[in-house]
């Protein structure tokens, strides 16, 4: 870890109050329990063309019909 963000980040921690500084820490646990899902995109190279043209053309169309409108009356 830089040790600059964890000066920086230790620094910030001493001028909290206390319930704060236990927030921070019970936010640090959480993330530590995160995992990243997912592959490198240098793995999914090997799809690249395999979706067929019609294939491709039905999704941009559904995309354009269902995407590309506002309904004013819903905002």
């Amino acid at each position: 870890m830089d040790t600059s963000i964890l000066a920086r980040l230790i620094e910030e921690l001493k001028v909290m109050p206390e319930d704060l500084q236990y927030r921070v820490l019970e936010f640090a646990r959480a993330l530590i329990g995160l995992q990243i899902h997912g592959v490198p995109g240098r793995k999914l190279l090997n799809f690249a063309g395999t979706i067929s043209p019609n294939d491709i053309q039905l999704m941009r169309e559904a995309i354009e019909q269902g995407c590309e409108q506002v309904d004013i009356d819903k905002w």
